[in-house]
């Protein structure tokens, strides 16, 4: 039987999407199962110069498009998200979509609605799953009782049409969400709109079913960028950099327990473990490319993808509790 062929199209050819662009012609160049057929973008102009940068086909509409793929990537303004999804939906078309997945929870559990049964994948583009000191924690047992973020950056305009916990803190949601395996019991929440119309700095508690409880700061006012958590559950502290791509790990163990890397006494019986875990090949390690690479290898294999569409369902939902809980003011649920 003749290798699978995927027929790649791509919505959005803003700062994103040229992203995308520049990675799935890549990653067509080395994967002859990978046939990246054009793109889409509503300004033509911006289109056009895609098209010409990257040597690939500039489609007139979204319906011409999704006419001649069997797989989207949807990297376009968030409000636009779910009619571009359901659209390709309907046509049996494979799909990812950047983070938040839809504009609101509705949207997100239509979409869900939708697929039930359908011969597809889909993928949210959570990217920091894929961050290499995230993948490198993969080989570690994580129960999190503690939980801190701080996701910091500089003021861009571009972004400013949804809140930052939208823009920014829904990436530590989904981790949190991912790493602790539990649902969110209670919320406790701040933020002001500074610059922009949206919210642009905001501090959120979320207390979880399973006990743990996570603290979660968020800005685009900052001077300096911080991508930040600190993890503490039951004999072990961890520190991720999402910035610099470093983890670390400190576990608490019995002085006999055989261990790799450094290691401090602590008193007679017990040890400091310190571990700086690497992912299996640091040195070729891209969030975006690779998150793109198991998306399509997802599709050709008929494996499940690593960030599914409840995951990111399960993101909005805490997102627009957050947001509203803001709006009013108020503090609980």
């Amino acid at each position: 039987m003749a290798d699978k062929i995927l027929n790649i199209g791509l919505a959005g050819c803003g700062h994103l999407g040229k992203i995308h662009t520049r990675l799935i012609s890549e990653i067509a160049k080395t994967d002859p199962r990978i046939k990246f057929k054009g793109i889409f973008d509503p300004d033509t102009e911006t289109a056009a110069a895609v098209s010409g940068e990257y040597k690939v086909k500039a489609y007139n509409s979204i319906d011409e498009l999704l006419r001649e793929t069997d797989t989207l990537i949807i990297v376009t303004p968030t409000s636009t998200h779910f009619e571009i999804a359901s659209k390709a939906l309907n046509k049996d078309i494979n799909v990812f979509i950047e983070k938040p997945v839809t504009g609101s929870l509705s949207e997100a559990e239509a979409l869900i609605k939708q697929a039930e049964g359908k011969p597809v994948k889909i993928q949210v583009g959570h990217v920091e799953r894929f961050n290499p000191a995230l993948v490198a924690l993969e080989r570690f047992e994580m129960k999190p009782m503690f939980i801190e973020s701080h996701r910091l950056a500089q003021f861009n305009p571009r972004g400013t049409d949804v809140s930052v916990i939208q823009d920014l803190m829904i990436h530590d949601i989904d981790i949190i969400l991912h790493l602790a395996k539990s649902k969110v019991k209670k919320i406790d929440a701040n933020g002001v709109a500074v610059i922009s119309d949206e919210i642009d700095i905001a501090n959120a508690r979320l207390t979880l079913e399973s006990g743990c409880v996570a603290n979660l700061t968020s800005s685009r006012i900052s001077l300096k960028k911080m991508r930040k958590m600190r993890i503490f559950q039951n004999n072990a502290y961890i520190s991720v950099d999402f910035l610099n791509n470093k983890s670390e790990v400190f576990r608490l163990t019995d002085k006999e327990t055989e261990a790799t890397g450094m290691t401090f006494d602590l008193n007679d019986t017990k040890k400091i473990v310190y571990d700086e875990p690497k992912p299996e090949n640091p040195e070729n390690i891209n969030p975006i490319k690779n998150e793109l690479e198991s998306f399509f290898e997802s599709v050709l294999t008929n494996k499940p993808v690593k960030v599914t569409l409840t995951a990111g369902k399960e993101a909005v939902e805490v997102a627009d509790k957050i947001i509203q809980i803001i709006k009013n003011g108020n503090q609980g649920n």
